[in-house]
């Protein structure tokens, strides 16, 4: 597998603290990684290694194909918004890119200007920061990790704080930079339903663990609606589901089963277990969300 970023074991411990603890993660070339988790569960400190502006107490990174202690020159190819923008309020929007690009070495005619059109923000070009919305700041402070024309992007929590707008015109840019700059995005966020909107693979991280790495799609299909039948008979209802052509189907315990599909044909389904001689207890939709997903693998709760 192709990974552009893999860490192997990262552990940072301050005192008695492990704020990462044996963290093994795995960003492809040209993906969207959500790092899922709440505040404190050890998202910043994770990015933070990754990108060098903190030193792991054990483990490794490697950044495309290498290790990160190799060269110095691997960490300028990411772009990098940790917890705030590193902005100048007093300067426009055109010259805080331009200092930036005084300080890697660019002069090259209508770069700053391509970057704040691709970030939307080519009609703010003259405007102090101090004058934008956080969702403006947002949006400058990775035009400013886009100086140098990065391969990857490491933003902690770009969503918080923003509106509804401010999030889908977020969510439109991250897309778009995939597409067009085919950057890998490493994106962390507390906010999970908005990161199952855009993700490809995600991470869950809870107490400094990395819990799980799952795909979008098998994610989807762990948080998709689902048809649960309680009967005193599973193994004769699995029996009958497949005379049905039913093939996505699991005995969960000796009253339980679970059908994911054809969720649409449930009252058919429900008629012909009768027929075949089942005793239904009960049969419902259940809904789960990404949220409840969460929660259930982390062995938490909304309000823990």
């Amino acid at each position: 597998m192709d990974y552009i970023i893999e860490t192997k074991d990262l552990t940072k411990r301050y005192g008695q603290h492990l704020a990462a603890n044996a963290v093994s993660l795995h960003v492809k070339r040209g993906e969207i990684y959500g790092f899922i988790g709440r505040n404190g569960a050890g998202k910043t400190t994770c990015m933070k290694m990754i990108c060098g502006l903190t030193c792991p107490t054990s483990g490794s990174i490697q950044l495309f194909g290498k290790s990160a202690q190799e060269s110095g020159k691997l960490r300028s190819r990411i772009g990098s918004l940790i917890e705030e923008p590193g902005l100048y309020y007093e300067m426009t929007a055109y010259e805080n890119l331009k200092c930036k690009c005084l300080m890697t070495g660019i002069d090259q005619k209508g770069y700053i200007d391509g970057i704040l059109e691709l970030v939307g923000l080519s009609y703010a070009r003259n405007r102090k920061a101090k004058a934008f919305s956080l969702g403006m700041r947002q949006r400058l402070g990775i035009a400013m990790t886009l100086v140098g024309n990065p391969d990857i992007l490491v933003l902690d929590e770009p969503i918080n704080g923003l509106d509804p707008q401010g999030i889908a015109e977020m969510r439109q840019l991250f897309v778009r930079l995939k597409e067009e700059r085919h950057l890998a995005i490493m994106i962390s966020s507390h906010i999970l339903e908005e990161l199952s909107k855009l993700a490809d693979t995600f991470g869950i991280i809870h107490d400094g663990k990395l819990l799980q790495e799952i795909s979008h799609a098998q994610l989807m299909d762990k948080c998709s609606n689902y048809v649960e039948i309680i009967t005193p008979q599973p193994e004769q209802v699995s029996v009958s589901l497949e005379k049905m052509g039913y093939t996505r189907f699991k005995v969960m315990d000796k009253e339980t089963v679970q059908v994911f599909e054809r969720l649409d044909e449930t009252a058919a389904m429900n008629r012909q277990l009768i027929l075949d001689g089942c005793t239904i207890v009960q049969s419902r939709i259940v809904a789960t969300e990404l949220e409840d997903y969460y929660f259930k693998i982390t062995g938490g709760n909304q309000n823990a």
